[in-house]
């Protein structure tokens, strides 16, 4: 029964992910996550699973100090990638403006 609600937890993702990518602001990768960060914009950050640790654990303290959520994408920076509709692999990207999704409002549920 776990492995079923995980699975439909992560359909929603990534449809909320497209929604976003369709109607929101956002930036990808490291560096840029960390910028938005710093200067307080961002909503939310999706590492994805095979982020590394130093890097995944150097985001998540930043996203403490700002008070910004921080979801755990259960597949790799490929399948995170794919939801957000790209052809490149994506480690971590930011949510600057869900735009219509609800994607905020359900993350800090799980």
């Amino acid at each position: 029964k776990a492995v079923v609600s995980t699975q439909s937890t992560g359909e929603s993702i990534n449809s909320r992910l497209a929604l976003v990518m369709k109607s929101g602001k956002f930036t990808i990768g490291y560096r840029s996550t960390l910028k938005s960060i710093r200067q307080g914009k961002s909503k939310l950050i999706i590492i994805a699973n095979n982020t590394p640790a130093l890097r995944k654990s150097e985001i998540e303290y930043y996203c403490m100090l700002a008070k910004v959520g921080v979801h755990h994408y259960s597949g790799s920076n490929i399948d995170l990638g794919t939801a957000c509709g790209k052809y490149f692999r994506v480690g971590c990207l930011c949510i600057t403006d869900p735009g219509d999704s609800d994607i905020i409002r359900s993350m800090p549920s799980e």
